[in-house]
């Protein structure tokens, strides 16, 4: 009995170590470093740190609450109401109200929204529209709809970065912009202390400055996630959060619907995946990732370059304009498809600015995770259309998308991933469905 009772204690005192050194601790400064502007849309590192949604999408892809507890609809989801969290305040103490989301929102959306009004009513915000928006709940969630404090509680025009999110704003110098801890979240206190962004940082610097032990989450571009797992980088990372899709405009040169055709059938996807970003991704030609509908497989990513000329019909149409949003892989994915449009007859320049009119954009649109419908409407909107989508089942969506697919407009490419690499410090970093990590989740595991 006494061998026996010597041995839980033994086995106790070994396994209490290792809870130790997993159980999320409190302290210290999580340093983040960005190739971009902390605050740009849709991946701006800060935003989620310092602004909440009314809505959130969890893990399993499903709406759920966050500045808002409840939710209505009525008139054929026409009329949405909104019912507010209580007892939440932004960061410089003015209680959250109605009126506060409501002006937030309308600064921030005030052209192409999925609404026609939102007003304050009581502790509720409503909103109006003349069509249907059967998925504002989820489009509430996107990272344009984030509530931030435009009139103080005294009437004052607010100051920029005031939110009621779980880290608010302590200063940016010198390319750092410094978060701290918001101990009165109503979400509750992040682990960390706060939080240092290193913006406009290059990957390679990035990279350096995690072996030096100077960075503890540091991007990594899909087609670099392989060689960051060769480095031994520690890698987390969320599948499908973008889809490449080149835009092509149905005016000018490109009004003529057949010629579309032939730019969609002269691309070569299976170049783009295999050379330019690395076999990182999906293949596509479908607006939603194969895993959110079961149907993307059905629409053919072949390259057809007889059909491309065919479709061209001996046209040869003046020099057309790529536009490129983005660097890196994104820049070289554009040469890729220059060079296959002048395979089928085209005359393509790549323009790396931004011109006043381009022929087509080769951009990354981002994908939210959450349920298929509104996925593909929140996907839509951002390349300006705003037809909201009611379509429910998969039969239903795939004919939508089908339909959508045969204007030529917005040709789907490309399914990429999102990737961080972390420092040994770092505990119980989570990806988000839409592929940006969970910093405030995220704890250090020297902070003790």
């Amino acid at each position: 009995m006494l061998r026996r009772f010597v041995t839980s204690c033994v086995i106790a005192l070994m396994i209490l170590p290792a809870m130790a050194r997993t159980r999320p601790y409190y302290g210290g400064i999580l340093r983040v470093e960005t190739e971009g502007d902390a605050w740009q849309r849709p991946d701006g590192t800060a935003r989620r740190l310092v602004y909440d949604g009314l809505t959130s999408i969890g893990t399993n892809g499903v709406v759920e609450p966050a500045l808002a507890t409840a939710w209505e609809s009525d008139n054929s989801d026409h009329r949405w109401q909104m019912r507010l969290r209580a007892g939440v305040h932004f960061h410089d103490g003015t209680p959250l109200s109605s009126a506060a989301v409501a002006a937030s929102l309308t600064a921030s959306c005030n052209t192409d929204c999925p609404w026609t009004a939102v007003t304050a009513v009581g502790s509720a915000v409503v909103f109006t529209s003349d069509s249907p928006m059967p998925n504002l709940p989820a489009l509430l969630a996107g990272d344009q709809y984030l509530i931030a404090l435009v009139t103080t509680a005294e009437g004052k025009t607010a100051g920029d970065g005031i939110g009621t999110g779980p880290f608010q704003v302590a200063g940016f110098n010198n390319g750092v912009l410094s978060l701290t801890a918001n101990e009165s979240c109503w979400q509750g206190r992040p682990f960390t202390d706060a939080i240092e962004i290193r913006v406009h940082r290059s990957i390679r610097d990035q990279w350096l400055d995690l072996g030096l032990g100077r960075a503890d989450v540091v991007e990594v571009p899909a087609e670099q996630i392989r060689q960051a797992q060769q480095q031994h980088f520690t890698v987390v990372s969320a599948a499908h959060t973008s889809l490449l899709a080149l835009q092509v405009a149905n005016t000018g040169a490109l009004a003529n619907p057949r010629l579309r055709g032939a730019i969609a059938a002269a691309i070569d996807r299976g170049a783009l995946y295999n050379v330019i970003f690395q076999k990182q991704g999906d293949i596509t030609a479908s607006f939603l990732p194969q895993s959110a509908t079961g149907y993307s497989f059905l629409f053919s990513t072949e390259r057809d370059l007889n059909k491309a000329h065919e479709l061209r019909g001996g046209q040869t149409p003046s020099m057309l304009t790529l536009r490129v949003e983005g660097n890196g892989a994104t820049q070289l994915a554009a040469q890729r498809i220059a060079l296959n449009l002048g395979e089928a007859g085209f005359n393509v320049q790549v323009k790396a600015a931004s011109p006043q009119y381009a022929d087509m954009t080769l951009r990354k649109l981002p994908i939210n995770g959450g349920e298929p419908a509104a996925t593909l409407e929140a996907l839509l909107r951002t390349t300006g259309q705003t037809t909201p989508v009611v379509e429910r089942t998969p039969s239903e969506l795939f004919r939508r998308e089908q339909e959508i697919l045969g204007e030529r407009t917005l040709i789907p490419l490309l399914d990429l991933p999102r990737a961080y690499a972390v420092s040994g410090r770092v505990r119980d970093l989570e990806m988000q469905p839409n592929g940006m990590p969970d910093l405030a989740g995220a704890s250090l595991g020297d902070a003790q």
